[in-house]
């Protein structure tokens, strides 16, 4: 089995957070978001995985190489294609052709799951969804009476159906789908100005093709700020029992941890509260300060802060006053110095 990952955009509503790394590779919890996404994908797919393909834009070799090692930790071959122009799903998935051979797995890489099924390779694809209040804002399905799908329809602004396709989908046969990508793209088929994944899949299904659900127990975002955040301390609590295991270059001195946390590698607290909900990336320096529910990357500084509901890039340094903030790689925030 293949996994395919298109993640061409930067992640516009995350900034400043992304303004140096993509969103994918943003970590949560101590593991970039599309290293989490494929790990789950390959727990549900229950067999090895040959080849993870990702559909990037003009990201840097740096990056490149960071997804080729993503890869090759599942065992697998990584391969990277480009997405030079944002021209909708099916046009991304067009990108990587070369890899759409056999059975595959394709999955956006801006939101992370969890899900406790196995892949019924009986149909014909299987197609993750989950319910939501608002699917205007989202592609949904139609169901059968026996739990088959009936319909795909993107974005419906009168109520159809509340189960929203989430952005991640089985396929057994990547060459069927590929036809009718390279149909509707022949041919100018676009919904939105955009060649869209949900045209192909409702060709597919009007020539017999069955697709059946992959419910998830729950769908977490990384789209803002705010959201991140909040999918950070739902993974901690998720993984609550690992993530209380802290590594030995860790120094906590006279520090009150609340799990469930994650601390890296050489991460130095002291004089602190940390906690519940809070992830600390490698060689940060936490001093005189009370912190929450909040993301912290790599190599930055935060002396007497009181922070809830933030998120703090790598490189940065906070000086302050009780605040919710986000703030960007390489950023200074001084309130302690008066001069």
């Amino acid at each position: 089995m293949k996994i395919i990952v298109p993640m061409a955009g930067r992640g516009s509503r995350l900034r400043p957070h992304t303004l140096t790394v993509p969103k994918p590779l943003i970590p949560i919890a101590g593991k970039p978001i599309v290293q989490r996404l494929v790990e789950d994908i390959a727990k549900v797919a229950g067999e090895k995985i040959e080849e993870v393909a990702f559909i990037i834009g003009d990201f840097g070799p740096d990056i490149e190489k960071s997804l080729i090692q993503v890869a090759e930790r599942l065992g697998a071959k990584g391969s990277i294609y480009y997405q030079e122009d944002p021209l909708g799903t099916a046009h991304a998935i067009k990108c990587a052709e070369e890899s759409m051979q056999g059975d595959v797995v394709v999955a956006f890489a801006d939101t992370l799951f969890r899900a406790d099924f196995k892949l019924d390779k009986n149909s014909d694809g299987v197609i993750w969804v989950k319910k939501v209040e608002d699917p205007s804002a989202f592609g949904v399905v139609k169901l059968d009476d026996y739990g088959f799908i009936t319909d795909f329809i993107e974005k419906p602004q009168n109520f159809v159906s509340d189960l929203a396709i989430i952005g991640i989908y089985y396929f057994n046969s990547a060459e069927k789908l590929m036809n009718e990508i390279n149909y509707i793209m022949e041919n100018d088929i676009k919904q939105g100005g955009e060649y869209q994944l949900t045209t192909a899949l409702e060709n597919l299904r009007s020539k017999g093709a069955k697709f059946s659900l992959g419910k998830v127990d729950d769908w977490m975002d990384c789209g803002n700020k705010n959201a991140t955040v909040e999918t950070n301390g739902k993974i901690l609590e998720y993984e609550k029992e690992e993530m209380g295991k802290y590594p030995a270059s860790a120094n906590i001195e006279n520090s009150l941890i609340i799990q469930p946390c994650f601390i890296g590698e050489n991460v130095q607290i002291s004089n602190s509260k940390i906690g519940p909900g809070v992830s600390l990336g490698n060689n940060t320096i936490i001093i005189n300060s009370n912190i929450d529910n909040s993301l912290i990357q790599e190599n930055t500084v935060i002396d007497h802060g009181n922070l809830s509901n933030s998120m703090i890039g790598n490189s940065a340094q906070y000086f302050g006053v009780a605040r919710e903030i986000s703030l960007g790689d390489y950023s200074v925030l001084d309130f302690l110095n008066k001069e």
